[in-house]
């Protein structure tokens, strides 16, 4: 086990797509995934019955949190009793699992994935065909080969491709893996700054960059992006976690609907605070850089896109070339809220859209593409894509240089 890697929380992970036998044998009542043997590696050789304590999730692209199911999964021999009583050599090896929602709702060519976690329990995880979600977990667990009719394993999980970083933490919560990042030499210095309360996004971010003194924003503005969103991730979460552990020791007291609101309140900060923090990000970089742009400004039908440059006041000229306009959302994730962007900025023909989310599917960015709208994405990323669309990505260097050279035409 190796910490910041994929090994600190998996032991092994096995990765297969369903056939059209296999999704109805999950509706039937046989209750077993097909051609495990391959399991022995990470499961064992079975001494009678094994059951194993296990996490059932659906992950789809259209629903904001996957469906998930506690259960079991056993996993035997069936030839056990034959070898020791009539001496047949045979092996046949079955995993069992008990009806549930996720697995009636599996369809042919799903991916399935079979992760052991260090704690010997089991994620029984299925991703929807064709979707981004699928394609991330594929890509966070270095399969490439999901096309053969048995599962692909993988127990070591310590290269490169396994280090943990920004992307992948963020696929890893989506299924439900708490990843462990905090940075405790900065506690002290929030702690004196905020006490025990969070202070304004714009303010924490600021306090972010801060302590990323060697960064120069204008060599490399990807690698600076990314860095200034995990330092502000892994900051964020060692106050939140003293924060939070501070208001559990003193309890509620029995009472269920305090607890409740407290525990909305956690989540919805960390919803809104990504979003939030990565416009404060773009916006100091923006500046860094020297690009005029407008922030939320008000266009058409009372829209806000993240960013108009030059200006608002470019925008609503409307004796100002539109072709020197540009338009820019953001968003840390996209799944289908990418849409929103192209009712925004009507006199702005071709959009652009900046996401840090990994592996979007070839039907997304297809219809992005058709819809024209660029998607850009930090060049750290693009190695998740394939390679179609990584000549039709865009990098946020590249952006930045695209708005750069179209003020120097206008004369701004």
């Amino acid at each position: 086990m190796k910490k910041g890697y994929l090994s600190q929380y998996f032991k092994g992970i096995a990765v297969k797509t369903l056939s059209s036998v296999e999704a109805d044998t999950l509706k039937s009542n046989q209750h077993e995934f097909n051609g495990v043997k391959e399991l022995r590696s990470i499961l064992g050789e079975s001494a009678g019955k094994i059951e194993y304590s296990a996490q059932f999730l659906y992950l789809t692209d259209y629903e904001t949190d996957p469906i998930l199911e506690e259960g079991f999964l056993t996993w035997y021999d069936a030839r056990e009793k034959a070898r020791t009583e009539r001496g047949v050599m045979r092996y046949e090896y079955r995993l069992y699992f008990p009806t549930n929602q996720v697995i009636q709702i599996a369809n042919t060519g799903d991916i399935l994935i079979i992760a052991k976690k260090q704690d010997d329990t089991l994620l029984a995880i299925i991703a929807e065909k064709d979707t981004t979600i699928a394609n991330q977990i594929i890509w966070l667990f270095g399969i490439t080969d999901i096309d053969h009719p048995g599962f692909s394993i993988r127990e070591e999980l310590e290269t490169n491709q396994d280090r943990i970083e920004f992307a992948s933490r963020l696929i890893l919560e989506n299924i439900g893996i708490s990843i462990e990042t905090t940075e405790e030499t900065y506690l002290d210095k929030m702690i004196c700054n905020y006490g025990l309360k969070f202070p304004t996004t714009r303010e924490f971010s600021e306090y972010s960059r801060s302590t990323l003194q060697d960064i120069d924003s204008f060599k490399d503005p990807d690698y600076v992006l990314i860095s200034y969103m995990e330092r502000e991730e892994i900051l964020f979460k060692t106050l939140e976690k003293h924060i939070i552990g501070e208001r559990l020791s003193k309890g509620f007291d029995g009472d269920v609907d305090s607890f409740i609101s407290f525990s909305l309140s956690v989540q919805n900060r960390r919803k809104s605070r990504a979003g939030l923090a990565f416009e404060n990000h773009l916006e100091y970089i923006f500046q860094k850089l020297n690009i005029n742009f407008s922030r939320t400004a008000i266009t058409e039908n009372k829209s806000k896109p993240d960013f108009i440059f030059p200006g608002k006041i470019e925008y609503h000229d409307c004796n100002f070339n539109s072709l020197y306009l540009t338009m820019l959302g953001v968003k840390s994730t996209c799944k289908d809220r990418w849409r929103q962007v192209l009712a925004e900025a009507d006199r702005i023909d071709k959009k652009h859209l900046l996401t840090l989310e990994a592996a979007i599917s070839t039907n997304q960015t297809n219809e992005m593409n058709a819809k024209r709208l660029q998607l850009v994405v930090p060049r750290q990323l693009h190695k998740s894509y394939t390679k179609a669309q990584q000549e039709w990505l865009m990098d946020f260097k590249s952006f930045t240089q695209f708005v750069k050279e179209k003020q120097k035409i206008a004369g701004i």
